[in-house]
């Protein structure tokens, strides 16, 4: 088979048992190849359980697990929600995990990994074909791409910092003088000095509110952000017949042939 398997649904309830009782696994290789190591209880030094820097890949079944790039949870460490980790190169824990415990899941922590991809479990080592065992060719019936969560796209815009209506004092004095002159113009006598008064604290007043407005007085960088809908596959869902009766499968490329190769029970082999 020319493809890699992430996990079967559907498979032997025996099987499926062995995995719920897993709490995280460890892997020898990217993609949950290679030697495994699985474990519900902390441990102090991988190293003593023969699978000291040789971790480049991890599954985590239930709650969260501390990973430690040195014995006795010290060093640098980092958290791990559930979910699955395909390659752990990008943490930059990869063949660096010495220790690894179960943590609080009702806590947030600052070194918690970023989210896995998918939450699903990878393949254990009971799907790779044992010596003598018979394989057979199921036909593909369908399949699915999964798309992965939306991705967080961020930027950052260089925003004025203003401080607003400020008077316009030419404007001001402009219009106080063409308000007087207006007013000068009206009624006579005593009334004519009162218009002129009242033409120029008027003028004086538009004059003033004329091309004022805000002014710039520095600029602040902002940081903003948008989820974008992703448009690579997490995964892909295959279904397959085999004497009758429909399986699922779960890989992490598109299969090249119209079959997958099974046990006589239907479980996919590798």
């Amino acid at each position: 088979m020319n493809f890699k398997l992430k996990a079967v649904l559907g498979a032997a309830a025996v099987v499926l048992g062995s995995q719920a009782m897993a709490q995280v696994t460890f892997y020898e290789h990217d993609g949950y190849r290679g030697r495994s190591f699985t474990t519900d209880q902390p441990v102090r030094n991988m190293s003593r359980a023969g699978f000291g820097d040789m971790a480049s890949s991890v599954v985590v079944q239930r709650g969260r697990w501390e990973v430690c790039d040195q014995p006795r949870f010290e060093g640098n460490c980092m958290v791990l929600r559930r979910g699955s980790y395909a390659s752990l190169r990008d943490m930059g824990m990869n063949d660096r995990v010495f220790s690894v415990r179960k943590v609080d899941d009702r806590r947030v922590y600052r070194n918690e990994a970023p989210e896995p991809v998918a939450v699903i479990p990878a393949p254990a080592p009971e799907f790779r074909r044992r010596p003598q065992e018979r394989l057979f060719e199921a036909p593909i019936s369908s399949v699915h791409a999964i798309v992965g969560p939306p991705n967080q796209r961020c930027w950052v815009e260089r925003q004025a910092v203003t401080q607003g209506n400020q008077p316009n004092v030419g404007g001001a004095i402009v219009g106080g003088l063409l308000g007087g002159i207006i007013g000068h113009q009206i009624g006579g006598g005593s009334g004519r000095d009162a218009a002129t008064g009242v033409g120029a604290v008027a003028g004086a007043a538009i004059g003033a509110n004329t091309g004022g407005g805000s002014t710039v007085q520095g600029y602040n960088d902002v940081r903003r952000c948008e989820n974008v809908a992703s448009t690579t596959p997490a995964y892909y869902d295959v279904a397959y017949v085999f004497r009758g009766v429909e399986h699922h499968v779960q890989m992490t490329e598109a299969p090249s042939r119209q079959t997958v190769m099974v046990n006589d029970r239907g479980e996919p082999r590798q």
